[in-house]
C-alpha cells in the first residue's frame, strides 16, 4: 500500500503536513461545535478529528522510509544483513 501511494505521487512531506493540518482542524472543529452544540458533542467531534494526527505521522514515517529505500535502490521491507537467517 504504502509503495502505491508513493507510486501515485504521495511524499512523506504531504503526510506530515496532513498530521498538522489535522492537529489543527480538531481544535477549529472542537471551537466550532462548542458554539453550536453541545460540550459533550465538541468534544467528542474534537477527539474524532485529532485521532486523524498519528495516522497521517505513521503514514509519512512509512513513506520516509519507502522514498530512503528508493533512493538505495532496494527495499526497505527486507531486514538488515545482520537479521537474515544463514542456512
Amino acid at each position: 500500500m504504502i509503495s502505491k501511494l508513493s507510486d501515485i505521487g504521495i511524499t512523506s512531506t504531504m503526510a506530515y503536513t496532513a498530521g498538522a493540518a489535522s492537529i489543527g482542524l480538531s481544535i477549529l472543529s472542537w471551537i466550532a461545535s462548542t458554539r453550536a452544540e453541545s460540550t459533550e458533542r465538541a468534544d467528542r467531534w474534537g477527539i474524532f478529528v485529532g485521532e486523524w494526527a498519528p495516522t497521517f505521522f505513521a503514514l509519512g514515517v512509512a513513506l520516509r522510509l519507502e522514498e530512503k529505500a528508493d533512493r538505495r535502490g532496494r527495499s526497505w521491507t527486507c531486514p538488515p544483513r545482520a537479521f537474515r537467517i544463514r542456512r
